[in-house]
């Protein structure tokens, strides 16, 4: 009789013990797709149409960058985006974010051509905020790896004009 209840112990043991590491397994967040490498803790909307509803519905501005795999410059300002924390920040708390592989039949987002890459700001009234530009005046809505101080600035900007015009 004894030999049979160790082993039924055992295998309770087993089988808590199992229950137990995938509990742990299901904590540990998987990184989220579509963040595409631009930060894993931002919770990204999946389209341009959910972007515009969770804009107006939270009053925060949508932050939309268009990239392409493909791009080293793409590339190069996704590694900085991803390891500011400051952006990171910024975009986890006060902003709907959205990153686009393609273009969007809103003509507004390519005032001035469809390059990569483009970030632009739209307020939770739904107007794309084409005054909130990068430093060169050929694109205007790029950044480069070392405009991050450009990018936070206007970050901050998109949530000033958001707040004088309430």
């Amino acid at each position: 009789m004894m030999p049979q209840s160790a082993v039924s112990f055992f295998l309770l043991l087993v089988a808590v013990s199992a229950n137990l590491t995938m509990a742990v397994l299901k904590d540990k967040r998987a990184p989220q797709t579509l963040s595409r490498g631009w930060g894993d803790d931002i919770t990204w909307v999946q389209t341009y149409e959910e972007g515009l509803f969770q804009a107006k519905k939270s009053n925060k501005p949508l932050m939309v960058i268009h990239h392409l795999e493909d791009c080293q410059y793409c590339q190069a300002l996704k590694k900085v985006f991803a390891k500011s924390d400051e952006i990171q920040e910024m975009a986890q708390t006060s902003f709907v974010m959205l990153n686009l592989m393609h273009e969007t039949t809103d003509k507004n987002l390519s005032p001035d051509g469809q390059y990569v890459p483009r970030i632009m700001f739209v307020d939770p009234s739904l107007t794309v905020r084409a005054d909130i530009t990068g430093r060169y005046s050929n694109r205007l809505y790029t950044y480069e790896p070392q405009d991050l101080p450009v990018l936070i600035e206007n970050m901050k900007k998109a949530l000033r004009l958001i707040q004088k015009e309430l």
